[in-house]
C-alpha cells in the first residue's frame, strides 16, 4: 500500500503541476490576444525530466530485486543491492565468519 500511497501523491502533484500550467497557459494566451508578438512556451522539460527520473528509478529497483532473485535462486553465495559507480545492480558479499 506504500506504493499506492507514493504513487497517489505522485499523480496529485501531477495533476496540480498541470492546473497550475493550464492556468499560466489561459493568462499567457489572454497576454497575446492584447499583444499578438507574445510566444507561448510549449516545452515542459523541468516535468519530463522529473518524471523520466522516477520511472528510471522504479525500473532500476525492479531489475535490482530480479537480479537479487535471480542470484539467490542459483547460487550459493551472498548479495545486497548496492548502487554502484560501475552499473552493478547488486554486488557480492562476503560472509562474516565467526572467530574461532
Amino acid at each position: 500500500t506504500s506504493i499506492n500511497q507514493v504513487q497517489n501523491k505522485n499523480r496529485a502533484a501531477i495533476l496540480a503541476e498541470l492546473k497550475q500550467e493550464k492556468r499560466k497557459l489561459m493568462m499567457q494566451n489572454q497576454s497575446s490576444m492584447n499583444n499578438p508578438g507574445a510566444s507561448i512556451p510549449l516545452s515542459r522539460p523541468a516535468f519530463a525530466k522529473d518524471f523520466r527520473d522516477h520511472a528510471e528509478q522504479q525500473h532500476i529497483a525492479a531489475q535490482q530485486k530480479a537480479a537479487l532473485q535471480h542470484a539467490h535462486a542459483h547460487s550459493s553465495g551472498y548479495f545486497i543491492t548496492q548502487d554502484s559507480a560501475f552499473g552493478n545492480l547488486i554486488l557480492p558479499v562476503l560472509p562474516r565468519l565467526e572467530a574461532e
